[in-house]
């Protein structure tokens, strides 16, 4: 039988203690080995806040964990070092995301989206960007989008 607790933990800094610890010792697994992996998978999300699973198989005190991602929009502020997004997009302007930093943040959400493909999690990286009042490397991200469609930036997509 298996048990799955769902927590919130700070990326990369998962502590023995609440939420995860007190979680944890009904089920008699290794608190300080389950907070080490959760550290390791969850340090790319410093500074945010990152869903995380944990499941626990009660006979055998083995542990997976399932980390999840936070939002686009959580990533894209994070990277740019952005408060909030526009208050009105399309009229306001708050930012500007390079493509390498939209392909960055792509690859850390392709495990938990439903893109088929990096390049389809790109582009919803740059609607996001869109929404948020954010220009992709000088450029309206719809622009970009086109140009990765018509397969001029397959260079920057690896």
């Amino acid at each position: 039988m298996k048990a799955t607790i769902k927590t919130l933990v700070d990326g990369g800094k998962a502590t023995p203690g609440p939420p995860v610890g007190p979680a944890l010792g009904p089920l008699g697994v290794n608190v300080g080995q389950v907070v080490a992996k959760i550290n390791e998978k969850t340090a790319a999300f410093e500074g945010m806040k990152v869903p995380v699973k944990i499941i626990v198989d009660k006979k055998t005190k083995q542990f997976d964990i399932e980390v999840g991602s936070p939002p686009a929009a959580v990533l894209i502020q994070k990277e740019l070092g952005l408060e909030k997004g526009a208050k009105t997009a399309g009229k306001e302007l708050v930012g500007n995301l390079t493509l390498a930093q939209a392909v960055k943040l792509a690859k850390l959400k392709l495990s938990v989206t439903l893109a088929k493909d990096l390049k389809k999690a790109v582009s919803e990286i740059l609607g996001t960007c869109l929404s948020m009042g954010i220009i992709v490397d000088g450029k309206d991200p719809r622009e970009v989008q086109r140009e990765i469609n018509e397969g001029k930036r397959d260079e920057e997509l690896r």
